[in-house]
């Protein structure tokens, strides 16, 4: 075929004999095409020799090919499994990720995001807990028309906006299953104030000890913030009583694992003079010693949901497929629970 000039999207489109839309999605690797639409415009692509003009598409359709990651999240490992599962659901389109930490104290941050919003023209944001369960911020991103998935612990939002885990029922069952090993004294470490997974997983523990009819004191309940070093000053604080816990429930694996420090450090030995589980199903629980038994969270899952949620316009509705909103978490057993020694229970 004779080509003359630069081939646009209209040539491709024409020739091909389909519409632009379709010739958008074979460029971004859309599920929606059968494979004969799909084969006959990428041979129309290759003949014409067709390059996509992406600053050129920006600008027509008002928006860049990005999406955001928001966050104020003292978690590395949770913000980069988030990221793992957005760059699954943008690979082979002409998507990219912008990740953008934010102060959820400062008295200018609904401002910084509205000029973040503003100025890259995000295609979608996610923005990640804590500061997903800030209303506001949803409305801000309603005003600027930009699309919008709200990550949590529990129900955030209507379907299309929201991802979310059981945070509160999944507890319930792993500090029951400490109960049903003989454990009664119980030690948890909580996460942060202000953090709503913080809240359910609290809400969880304290409803496994009431359904068994478990009173703890006050003290056997040390606060963190989610990093190894609150863990192990929480920890510490959590074995020096006397008497001390048999079992602890730390509200995710970084606290978890520094309570396994802490044990060590004291001579005791893991599940044997103490059991613990953990939260999040990191890789630091299965790679220490004993491994841990801990809560598998689904947060890569969460992650490739959300960005499919925000792309969903995108790829138009012929997709069929509604992603999910709730995302069930999961005890996975591993070997640093065991029932408690006889006569420490």
């Amino acid at each position: 075929m004779e080509k003359t000039g630069k081939p646009t999207i209209n040539d491709v489109a024409r020739i091909a004999g389909v519409s632009k839309k379709t010739v958008s999605r074979v460029i971004n690797r859309s599920p929606l095409l059968n494979q004969d639409t799909r084969a006959k415009v990428e041979a129309v692509i290759a003949d014409l020799g067709y390059i996509p003009n992406v600053q050129a598409r920006a600008l027509a359709l008002r928006h860049n090919f990005l999406l955001g990651l928001i966050h104020d999240n003292p978690n590395a490992q949770m913000v980069m499994n988030v990221q793992a599962g957005i760059l699954e659901a943008i690979r082979d389109t002409e998507f990219e990720l912008i990740v953008r930490p934010i102060d959820r104290g400062s008295s200018t941050m609904l401002a910084d995001v509205r000029a973040f919003l503003e100025r890259q023209r995000l295609y979608g944001v996610l923005i990640l807990p804590p500061v997903s369960e800030n209303d506001m911020l949803a409305e801000l991103c309603q005003s600027l028309g930009t699309r919008y998935v709200r990550m949590g612990s529990t129900t955030l939002d209507t379907a299309e906006h929201m991802v979310a885990s059981n945070d509160c029922e999944v507890v319930v069952e792993a500090v029951q299953h400490l109960i049903t090993l003989g454990h009664r004294r119980i030690g948890l470490i909580a996460g942060p104030h202000g953090f709503r997974s913080a809240r359910e997983r609290r809400k969880g523990f304290e409803q496994a000890l009431s359904d068994a009819g478990i009173k703890l004191p006050r003290s056997m309940i040390a606060e963190g913030t989610y990093t190894f070093e609150s863990g192990l000053a929480a920890a510490d604080r959590l074995l020096d009583l006397s008497p001390r816990p048999t079992a602890i429930f730390a509200s995710n694996d970084e606290m978890a694992a520094a309570t396994l420090h802490a044990a060590r450090r004291r001579g005791m030995s893991v599940p044997e003079d103490l059991s613990i589980i953990g939260f999040d199903d990191t890789a630091i629980a299965a790679h220490i010693w004993p491994p841990l038994t801990t809560v598998h969270w689904p947060i890569v899952s969460m992650g490739r949901s959300a960005a499919l949620k925000l792309l969903a316009d995108f790829f138009g509705e012929e997709q069929g497929v509604e992603e999910p909103s709730l995302f069930p978490s999961t005890l996975i057993h591993r070997a640093s629970v065991a029932p408690p020694r006889p006569g420490s229970a």
